[in-house]
């Protein structure tokens, strides 16, 4: 039996155990799930004869030395922070090592020795990132090795609710991690290039603008700028291109309505709170607004926001039970990012019957023999339930295929690494298709710089 080590049973975990359980008689496959909370991995599971659950502190070193030397590949779950230490045992006991998360600059270090001991350390490979990086690539591959020369890319990822499930006024609900949701776009200007030229949007500036997109079958989407659009640039070889731009997709209405907490601070995560344990929903509102000793919280937000109480927005506030006086947010010493995230998680957990969909959609724009074409091509997908969401598929699923394909030795190039070589996207994509995760590609008009969308 080939062993696995999955760390980390956590709810992007669901699909990706489940498929390699349902491969385990085929493919000789013994898995040990380890988790914080052995009562966790055991649901995960769920008594199966090809695998085990147990408790696992991964900065006990000791259990963690155990569990990576007993393993022929280690499958890392865990908060991105807390891979490096994980990847360094894969190296010392020569494993191979998957993660969905992000290349940090301490697991890029680690390449050259990844490379000497001949082990695999495949990163990036969830949803986003992951499948935007191999169905990028198999188009801009395809477009290249038929003698085009790409002078567009444009690649937006959402996380979102499924239109069939209870929804409110944001049209939105948490289905990943709350916190990123709620620092999303900090920490610097987020950058891009739109045709040939390089563009900036200020934190303050950043959900003000936003383009405009329309999926068939699925409606109408707005999308805000990622941080960093120009990071892929040379690792999908597209120095010279004139327009690339990343964004996340949100429905319509969303941006203009979460930028009134980045207008008043509460997004903010560098500072505490003074008494922030005693305050309640309203107090909360009302440190951020000017002191009045006749006007409202209400009356002063509106003017401040310049909001109109019939404003669709005034509604989304007050949906938020934002106003509440007896209401406490019940956190010591918290940052205002802090306390905005508890309270909309009372409102923005996704109920038991709620599902949630991954939305996918990418803009190729290209030159060959003089002529400018483009394609656009989407992905859709809904999760089934609380367990099989449509994150836990899309980020799951990949990274269970790619830790098959390593261990027989179908991906076979060493260091560490994102899915962005043939020999990684092509058998990937392909069984993700067997479960219903699909691109729908269309030729349509070359439309290049559109001026009514952002950048302009």
């Amino acid at each position: 039996m080939r062993k696995i080590l999955v760390i980390g049973a956590g709810r992007s975990s669901s699909s990706l155990i489940t498929y390699l359980l349902d491969k385990s008689s085929t493919e000789s496959l013994h898995v040990t799930v380890a988790d914080v909370s052995l009562e966790t991995a055991q649901r995960k599971v769920n008594n199966h004869p090809n695998a085990i659950a147990i408790a696992l502190d991964i900065f006990n070193e000791k259990e963690r030395v155990e569990a990576v030397q007993a393993a022929d590949i280690v499958v890392s779950m865990l908060p991105a922070r807390f891979h490096i230490e994980v990847a360094k045992d894969c190296v010392k006991y020569k494993k191979h090592m998957v993660t969905a998360s992000y290349v940090s600059k301490a697991m890029e270090a680690l390449d050259q020795q990844a490379k000497d001991n001949g082990l695999v350390f495949m990163n990036e490979i969830g949803v986003d990132p992951g499948i935007d990086h191999m169905s990028a690539m198999q188009v801009i591959d395809r477009i290249r090795d038929n003698g085009g020369k790409m002078i567009l890319f444009e690649s937006f990822t959402g996380g979102l609710v499924a239109p069939q499930s209870d929804t409110n006024l944001w049209n939105y609900k948490f289905t990943w991690n709350p916190r990123n949701v709620v620092v999303a776009g900090q920490g610097g200007a987020a950058k891009f290039i739109q045709e040939g030229t390089y563009k900036y949007i200020p934190y303050n500036r950043l959900f003000r603008r936003t383009e405009f997109l329309r999926i068939e079958g699925h409606g109408s989407f707005e999308a805000y700028a990622n941080r960093d659009s120009l990071k892929y640039r040379s690792v999908y070889g597209l120095d010279d291109i004139l327009t690339l731009y990343r964004g996340t997709m949100r429905r319509i209405g969303f941006s203009r309505a979460w930028n009134m907490f980045v207008q008043l601070g509460m997004t903010d995560d560098s500072y505490i709170l003074e008494g922030s344990e005693h305050m309640s929903y309203r107090d909360f509102v009302n440190a951020f607004l000017p002191y009045s000793p006749t006007d409202s919280v209400e009356l002063k937000l509106r003017h401040y926001l310049k909001i109109d109480q019939d404003d669709i927005i005034w509604g989304k506030l007050i949906e938020l039970d934002l106003f509440n006086a007896n209401k406490k947010v019940g956190l010591k010493d918290a940052t205002p990012a802090q306390m905005l995230q508890k309270i909309l998680e009372a409102s923005w957990t996704l109920d038991p019957n709620d599902k949630d969909m991954i939305v996918m959609y990418h803009k190729f724009g290209y030159e060959v023999n003089g002529e400018k074409r483009q394609i656009d091509a989407n992905m859709v997908v809904l999760g089934d339930d609380q367990t099989y969401t449509a994150m836990a598929k899309t980020v799951g699923l990949p990274v269970a295929i790619a830790t098959l394909q390593i261990l027989n030795k179908k991906i076979t190039t060493p260091g560490v690494q994102i899915p962005i070589s043939k020999e990684v996207y092509t058998p990937i994509l392909k069984e993700l298709e067997e479960y219903g995760i699909i691109f729908k590609e269309q030729k349509v008009p070359y439309l290049g710089y559109n001026p009514n969308n952002v950048g302009g």
